[in-house]
């Protein structure tokens, strides 16, 4: 397992931008506009990780702007950890049997997420290409928020 990215959304973009990148002194290392989703994300990373995070896509703090107007109350701010893993399935099925929901199970065996006992959003991705669809996670739907 190797750790990615923390997610934060934010509600003014450029004023992010500006703390972190122009104040903080984090370096942008990609972007990604999607008009469907009506969102922007840009990555940042510290200035002695800039190469790494740009080659390797981590370690990162993802900015998550969302296009429409949303307040982000109870800490919906914070989005999730993310983590690449050797097997998502394997992953998954070791955290269920240690009494973790898994609330948005990796049916396209690429993605999941799952919940701290704090309830922090933990997002799992599968290393390399996505697995093959496998049961029970294909056909097993999202649990609770996540």
């Amino acid at each position: 397992m190797r750790y990615l990215h923390t997610m934060v959304r934010v509600k003014d973009l450029e004023a992010s931008l500006h703390f972190y990148r122009d104040l903080l002194g984090l370096v942008e290392t990609r972007r990604m506009e999607n008009e469907a989703g009506r969102f922007t994300l840009v990555y940042l990373a510290a200035p002695q990780d800039a190469d790494r995070a740009r080659a390797e896509k981590q370690p990162e703090v993802e900015l998550t702007y969302n296009w429409d107007t949303e307040d982000y109350d109870g800490g919906r701010n914070f989005g999730h950890l993310a983590f690449e893993v050797d097997d998502v399935y394997a992953a998954c099925e070791k955290l269920a049997a240690g009494g973790v929901v898994i609330n948005r199970p990796p049916r396209d065996g690429w993605m999941a997420f799952v919940r701290s006992p704090d309830n922090i959003s933990i997002e799992l991705l599968q290393k390399g290409e996505r697995l093959a669809p496998a049961e029970p996670w294909a056909s097993m739907p999202n649990t609770g928020q996540w």
